[in-house]
């Protein structure tokens, strides 16, 4: 009799903690540029574009790819060094999947850089479940995809082709939803996206020269998305990037949208 009863407070000590992390809050932690840690509700942890040793705007203390903890998925947008980053170095030791543009992982998988359950394959248009609670989507991204990786016949540094640019729709159990763009110029399914999905944060590219500058970002931010919250990203990494901040919030003007411009590289926010 008394196994039964504490077994049944312990299902439904299992029942609360199961609702408490259904609604439980999304912890999004930025290294600048477009690099991120979430960890979602229920514990899981993703890396987003994760450029973090080579990162000049990473802070110090982070360095380290140790202090991550334990990664259980990997997102990357395109092959460019400031996103694939140290994607590879986290992947190997977490033996956390890289999900990225299929072309780009394919060029992993064939190089050997990454054995193929370490590489799964998706493109635009594609949704996925890669952990419990999380649904996620390939869109479109105008930009380019190269990726620098040393030639194993040679061991010189070679470009490969990574597949198209795309960015990626977030969607949690919770209902919040992020729509990272990845790096883009304008294009106009940019409305639809933000129609369809209607995300609750932004994160878009301001830098300029390789992706939008703020007035660009801030035309796409409040005519054709129209999230709830924006952060602005990929600026001031290199002299080429010369978008800021407070150039985009300008020219976005009045508005309910919540730019996040105190958001400083390595703070965690929560949603």
């Amino acid at each position: 009799m008394r196994f039964r009863f504490f077994a049944l407070v312990a299902a439904a000590c299992l029942v609360l903690v199961n609702a408490a992390n259904a609604q439980g809050k999304i912890q999004l932690q930025w290294f600048a540029q477009s690099a991120f840690k979430l960890t979602m509700p229920g514990g899981k942890v993703a890396m987003i574009d994760p450029w973090i040793t080579g990162n000049p705007k990473c802070p110090p203390e982070w360095k380290d790819l140790d202090k991550f903890g334990k990664v259980d998925v990997i997102f990357v947008t395109h092959g460019h060094g400031d996103h694939l980053g140290d994607s590879i170095a986290l992947a190997k030791k977490n033996e956390a999947p890289v999900w990225a543009p299929a072309g780009m992982d394919q060029f992993l998988i064939a190089l050997g850089v990454l054995p193929a359950s370490l590489a799964p394959r998706f493109g635009k248009g594609g949704t996925i479940e890669p952990v419990p609670g999380l649904k996620v989507t390939a869109v479109h991204a105008e930009h380019s995809s190269e990726m620098i990786l040393k030639d194993p016949a040679t061991g010189k540094e070679t470009s490969y082709p990574a597949g198209e640019p795309v960015g990626f729709i977030f969607q949690f159990d919770n209902g919040f939803t992020i729509y990272d763009m990845g790096d883009t110029a304008l294009f106009g399914d940019m409305k639809f996206y933000g129609e369809r999905y209607k995300p609750d944060l932004l994160l878009i590219p301001i830098g300029g020269h390789f992706v939008m500058n703020p007035s660009d970002a801030a035309f796409a931010t409040r005519e054709w998305i129209k999230p709830k919250m924006v952060l602005p990203m990929h600026y001031g990494t290199s002299s080429v990037l010369k978008g800021t901040p407070a150039e985009f919030k300008t020219a976005l003007g009045q508005t309910s949208i919540k730019v996040l411009d105190d958001w400083q590289p390595g703070q965690v926010k929560e949603f």
